[in-house]
């Protein structure tokens, strides 16, 4: 009788959630450097689940409701995706943090998920996104509108930075809090080996001694980002040192925007 092949244990799969423009980039690079960790770029996994639960509200499957056989096809989301991946640790970056998501995560991979959570004040997030359409031709902002339509429309319902803040809503509540560890985009500029020690302390798993200058852009398995999608130098990082960019909200964004937005406070 042929001997059965010994099945490989799952990588261990963490999230990283937060606001777009607070450091995702740069300390993907920096915990990218251990040979053992992959924090990958955006991250398709949750629209994948997303997509198969929505399956269990359809005729064709209400007709013959097979929840089970659909349950293990959940179950297996990512052992499949990340299976040519080589790399015990997966930091996928995606919004894990929300209802849904988190129900579904906990439900189909980890009931005890850890997610990192980058913050950043709103006012310096769109800072930072009004700062580089202004300095980059043909991205998406532009195309938009007036700098006060370009934040309107960050801030919008369905917007990545409107998703985020429902994400960190949701995992603030008590029975939440101990899926995250939240980094301040700051922490990660001035404190750094603090920040990352923090981090795979968080994550339970070994540290690893980094370098904070000299970084790498993101490559993933022969992938880079494809930054004409959105305009160019969306996840270009400076490679030197770490430096945070210094900008003066008040020349940057509208009136309407600082009143209206420099309202939204993080508890």
């Amino acid at each position: 009788m042929p001997k059965k092949l010994k099945r490989s244990p799952s990588k261990k799969i963490f999230f990283l959630a937060g606001f777009p423009r607070a450091g995702n980039t740069i300390l993907a690079s920096i915990l990218n450097q251990n040979l053992d960790v992959c924090c990958t770029p955006h991250s398709i996994t949750l629209e994948i689940y997303k997509y198969l639960f929505l399956l269990k509200k359809e005729d064709v499957f209400l007709n013959y409701p097979d929840y089970k056989s659909l349950d293990n096809v959940l179950d297996a989301v990512y052992d499949n995706y990340y299976k040519d991946w080589n790399y015990k640790y997966i930091i996928d970056r995606a919004p894990a943090g929300t209802i849904s998501n988190l129900k579904l995560v906990k439900k189909h991979l980890d009931p005890n998920i850890k997610i990192i959570f980058l913050v950043r004040p709103i006012l310096e997030v769109l800072a930072s996104w009004i700062d580089w359409a202004n300095k980059t031709p043909n991205n998406f902002i532009r195309k938009i509108g007036t700098p006060t339509q370009a934040c309107h429309y960050l801030m919008s319902k369905e917007s990545q930075i409107t998703k985020q803040l429902r994400c960190m809503h949701n995992l603030l509540k008590p029975e939440n809090k101990h899926h995250v560890h939240f980094v301040d985009y700051d922490e990660i500029v001035d404190k750094p080996k603090e920040t990352i020690d923090g981090i795979y302390k968080f994550l339970g798993i070994p540290k690893y001694k980094h370098r904070f200058k000299n970084f790498k852009q993101i490559k993933i398995n022969g992938l880079s980002y494809n930054d004409s999608i959105v305009g160019k130098g969306m996840h270009t990082i400076k490679t030197k040192s770490l430096t945070k960019t210094k900008r003066d909200i008040t020349k940057i964004l509208p009136k309407e925007i600082i009143q209206k937005y420099g309202q939204i406070k993080f508890i």
